[in-house]
Parts: C-alpha cells; structure tokens; sequence
C-alpha cells in the first residue's frame, strides 16, 4: 500500500528515492536532521503526491488521508505527552507548506492550531500564563480566519492596533492578559458577523481546513508569479509540514528567528540570521518590528548562541556531504 505521510522519524525516509520530490525541501531536511539528533519538534509530512490527489478530488482530501492524519497526530501525543484538543494540556501544531523548491513566503502558513475556546483556558493553567495563552489564540484567529474563512484582516488589525494606542506602545509584547482577551473577543464577533458562523472549535476541523489551505495556496496568485518569475514547474505540488508548536511568544526568555550557516546574499563563510524576543515567526518575516542580529542574541542568549552555532557547523557539513 503506498505511504502518502511520513513521520519526520519514518525509518522508511532513508530508504526513499529523491526525498525532497515527494517530502518537499523542509520536509527532508527536517526529517534529515532529526535523524542526525538535531533538536526538531516531532511531526509529519503530507507528501506532494497528495497535492496533486487534492487538486484531483476537487480539492478535498479523501477520507485514506484524513485518518492516516489521525494516526499520525496520536503519535505526536504520544512524543508529547499533549494530547489534540485537550481542555487541561493541549498540543498545538504549526502547519506549513514544503515545496520540492524553496519559495518563501509565497505559501499559507498556520501556528496555534488546536486552540479553542475552551482550551485557551487549559493552556493558560497548565503554563501558569494567561497572557501567553491569549495572545497565541487571537493570532491564531487572525491568521485561520484570513486564509481559510477569508476574512478581511483589517478587521483584525484595526483592533490591535487599537489596543496597541490605548496602551501606549507599538509592541505586541507589550499588551497584557486583559488587553488580550479582549481582542480575542472582538476577533471572534468580528468573524461571526462576517462569516455568518462562530470561529471553529473542532480542532481536527480547523486542521482539515489549514492543510486544504495550504495546498490550495500552491495554486494562489503569489505562488503562480513567484513560479512565474524563478521558471520553477507548475506541476511538482506542495508538501505540507504539521509539527508540534514550540512557542517564541511565551516570555523574555523565549524568541523566534530566521538563520543562516553564512550569508545568504554574498556565500560569506560567517552565521548570519535575525530574531525577535517574545515574539512568533509571522512577526519576522511581516518586518512589523524592527529585528535583531545573531550579534544581539550572543549578548541575550549566550547558551542558546553557542547552541545554535554548533547547529550551524554541523548542518554545514550535511551539506558538503550531500553535494
């Protein structure tokens, strides 16, 4: 029977001819470097093959797939100990496209996932943090209803920008539990009255609908130019990557970033990369607030640094192998 997901420690993956075809480049590279014990959170691959069987099946994805996605979320509880939807420990899954040829930003991309009303309530008891928890819930609202409810985000960052004024700052980071659950609120009124029906709270439904999203976002007009303008195929799909969250937004003491083995511009032999404090991936790449240097994170986060740069020297030498 053919295998159409694969978990990033599938022992099968090693076995795969060109992997990066049918996993798509962030998925190998994850599944390679978990093989390597490089720190990756636990998740899956949906393959390209199930982009083009989505495209076939009038972009639904057949019911062999939606409970092979089953299985392989129980896994993730498991290597977890979270469970999907849970009201006391929730796990939350990112959910990103990996196509076979990296294009950046051009791909729907969701984080939070699993977040409800109810177990907001969970993840701010079990991390002792309630503003934590609903600053990743109204981000989460943000961002799902935008790509899959198609919601007009200016209904969305109207409010925050608004609470953002009324608190004196221009940082996110800055707006406290109260603030928070109160754009929660505004978020959900916002997308009742435009959509006609409350935010989903069936966590298996909303990621159905992400992993839909994404692959239909292979086919949106940003993807289409990008394809356009490198001469990259139409034809090779999308994978998509669900993998449990770990969460830049969580305190000071937590970050998220973008790096680099050497400079990407110039193939300068030196680390280069940016990252924010207390603060998710969307936040980087949106250039909503002004990023740091790998510099700053030496002075921040001297451990992490010194992680990180080892990471760095190992993935380098992955990559010589492989050429």
């Amino acid at each position: 029977m053919k295998q159409f997901i694969f978990s990033f420690d599938d022992k099968k993956i090693s076995k795969l001819k060109n992997k990066k075809n049918l996993l798509g480049g962030k998925g190998a590279n994850l599944a390679e470097m978990g093989k390597l014990g490089l720190p990756v959170p636990p998740g899956f691959t949906i393959t390209t093959e199930v982009c083009d069987i989505f495209y076939l099946n009038k972009k639904k994805l057949p019911n062999k797939i939606l409970s092979h996605i089953k299985s392989e979320i129980k896994k993730i509880e498991k290597k977890t100990s979270k469970k999907f939807g849970d009201l006391k420990n929730p796990l939350l899954v990112s959910v990103r496209s990996g196509a076979r040829i990296s294009m950046p930003g051009m791909m729907d991309t969701f984080l939070n996932l699993g977040l409800n009303d109810a177990s907001v309530i969970g993840l701010a008891n079990v991390t002792g943090d309630e503003r934590f928890a609903y600053d990743s819930y109204r981000r989460f609202i943000a961002m799902y209803a935008r790509i899959v409810l198609d919601v007009d985000g200016d209904l969305f960052e109207h409010p925050l920008e608004a609470a953002k004024a009324k608190a004196g700052t221009d940082n996110d980071a800055d707006l406290d539990a109260k603030a928070l659950q109160q754009l929660v609120k505004t978020y959900l009124a916002a997308v009742r009255k435009a959509t006609g029906s409350p935010f989903p709270q069936d966590p298996r439904a909303q990621l159905d609908g992400a992993i839909e999203a994404v692959f239909k976002s292979w086919n949106g007009a940003r993807a289409i130019a990008y394809r356009v303008r490198e001469k990259i195929s139409h034809e090779l799909g999308t994978a998509v990557n669900v993998q449990a969250m770990v969460f830049g937004n969580r305190d000071d003491n937590s970050g998220t970033g973008v790096g680099f083995t050497r400079n990407a511009a110039t193939g300068e032999n030196r680390p280069y990369g940016d990252f924010l404090v207390n603060a998710q991936g969307e936040d980087v790449v949106a250039g909503i607030r002004n990023t740091l240097t790998l510099d700053h994170m030496k002075k921040i986060f001297p451990s992490i640094h010194s992680e990180l740069l080892k990471i760095f020297v190992r993935l380098e030498e992955i990559g010589r192998a492989h050429v």
